[in-house]
């Protein structure tokens, strides 16, 4: 199972996606964060379920100059990702 998960608040500008991207890599998980219009980010992530919670956990923080409001996750069917491959997309 993936999550895809939609993080609001002041997290474009900050460094966030850049972060997610590296932690997301440090737990050995494939997938892609990106940032959204609205100002969101948004992401897939896939790999390890306790990997998985360990990042929705620091998403609901973020970096330091971050300020979350809120993380929603929703799971989803695994995608076609290669194992360990995390892209920040534009």
């Amino acid at each position: 199972m993936a999550k895809h998960l939609n993080i609001t608040g002041l997290v474009q500008g900050v460094g966030y996606r850049a972060s997610f991207a590296a932690r997301a890599r440090a737990l050995k998980l494939s997938g892609w964060v990106r940032n959204r219009a609205d100002g969101s980010v948004e992401a897939l992530v896939q790999g390890d379920a306790a990997a998985q919670r360990a990042l929705v956990e620091w998403a609901r923080r973020g970096p330091a100059l971050a300020r979350v409001d809120a993380v929603i996750v929703t799971d989803v069917d695994d995608m076609q990702l290669k194992d360990g491959e995390f892209d920040v997309l534009v």
